[in-house]
């Protein structure tokens, strides 16, 4: 499954390759800077690269210091800004300014620690990864407000930096409709893991879905089987409640960031009648989005698509 995220495990694969890697993070930042505390960029010894620190401004000078650090195996710490003339020379002229650490992997990021942060990764496990005066190890507790607003950043020593690794955002889509086609890709390009889930067999086929993950199972059953966490959305999209309901209670049930119902105003009343008969109060109802996606116009199923990926990403960073 292909990812834009997979940063960690590009920089461990170089490595066990034998080509050398290091891991270039974003640790402060100041001004119009591009990338978020956080960003990271995989550096393997031949100089390819994997993900970002910039908008492309610096990662041409971050891989030669990169290349350097995993030759002579120690930590560099760069700051690039306006009023520095490397940086200036490769487009950061825009009053932005950022400091990364590069860490080589191996003789400053030990392997089973980078190993052990992918295995957490992998299974969908919150992890920080704290960098500082005490060495360098794995936390899943303490965090909790970090891990919440999914923020990276120094603590208040201004000396220990936790890195925090999110599981990987998911994308649960019932109703393999024309829509989900457009979704689909715009979500995955958003870095979302998609399924999409559709009883349906000629409406869920490799024909109208190449490649891409679909279950063939009653909604409430695939979205169980699947998991649904704080993660995860969920889009229905099938305009038929023997289809949506049953996934949608299991929704409601559970922690998403965010539920969208595909519907007119009309059909999304009659859904709001048939979940307070069936039990469910006010409040946990209105955490439905319906109609689904922010109101900009959208005509046709792409740019209906581009409205829903548009409200779950201001849902998931500015909240309900």
């Amino acid at each position: 499954m292909d990812r834009f995220d997979d940063i960690p495990e590009t920089a461990l694969a170089w490595h066990r390759a034998g080509k050398g890697a290091a891991l270039a993070t974003v640790v402060e930042t100041w001004g119009s800077a591009p990338r978020r505390v956080g960003s990271q960029l995989a550096i393997s010894g031949a100089g390819e690269i994997a993900g970002s620190v910039s908008g492309g401004c610096v990662e041409g000078a971050v891989v030669v210091e990169a290349v350097e650090a995993i030759e002579t195996g120690k930590p560099v710490l760069l700051d690039y800004g306006v009023s520095d003339g490397d940086a200036f020379a490769v487009g950061l002229a825009c009053g932005g300014t950022i400091r990364v650490l590069v860490e080589p992997i191996g003789s400053v990021m030990p392997e089973a620690l980078l190993s052990d942060l992918v295995l957490a990764r992998d299974a969908r496990v919150p992890v920080a990864y704290v960098t500082g005066p005490d060495g360098r190890r794995l936390e899943r507790e303490g965090h909790d407000a970090r891990f919440r607003m999914d923020r990276s950043g120094f603590e208040e020593d201004g000396a220990t930096f936790v890195a925090i690794h999110n599981p990987p955002l998911r994308l649960i889509i019932v109703g393999a409709v024309h829509i989900a086609q457009a979704l689909v890709p715009m979500a995955r390009i958003a870095g979302y893991d998609p399924l999409l889930i559709d009883p349906r067999e000629s409406f869920g086929s490799e024909t109208r879905f190449p490649g891409e993950t679909v279950v063939q199972d009653w909604p409430d059953e695939g979205v169980r089987a699947f998991g649904l966490d704080a993660r995860s959305a969920l889009v229905l999209l099938t305009h038929d409640p023997k289809l949506d309901d049953p996934a949608l209670i299991e929704a409601l049930r559970s922690e998403v960031f965010y539920i969208g119902a595909l519907g007119s105003t009309r059909t999304h009343a009659k859904r709001v009648a048939r979940l307070q008969e069936a039990g469910f109060s006010e409040a946990e109802i209105a955490r439905i989005h319906g109609p689904i996606g922010l109101d900009i116009g959208a005509a046709g199923p792409s740019e209906i698509a581009v409205s829903i990926l548009a409200e779950m990403t201001r849902v998931l960073r500015k909240g309900a």
